[in-house]
């Protein structure tokens, strides 16, 4: 196996690991906690608005001034960005296939 490759292995395992790890400390792992998030009826529990308000507080200023500018991803990989942003029913369809998977 060449150095690459352990290289994009190796960037592939830490990210799932950090990602994992981020939804069990946050409480996004527990279905309990998801669904009552969900619940806007009844007994809403808002904790995971607040987790992904933080996320996105981080991420966003991280991304306008690391993320956009490079060329490369860590692992040496091309960073291929969408030359539109235009949304489209394939998009919608998606995004509503998604959701309903995740609820």
């Amino acid at each position: 196996m060449n150095r690459t490759k352990v290289i994009q292995l190796a960037s592939a395992l830490v990210s799932g690991l950090l990602f994992g790890a981020g939804m069990v400390v946050s409480g996004m792992a527990d279905p309990q906690k998801v669904l009552a998030f969900l619940d806007i009826t009844g007994q809403w529990d808002p904790s995971l608005m607040f987790v992904m308000g933080g996320a996105l507080l981080i991420f966003a200023p991280f991304y306008h001034l690391v993320i956009k500018k490079r060329k490369h991803a860590l692992n040496g990989d091309e960073l291929n960005f969408p030359a539109t942003n235009k949304v489209d029913s394939t998009l919608v369809t998606g995004s509503i296939i998604f959701g309903l998977g995740w609820g």
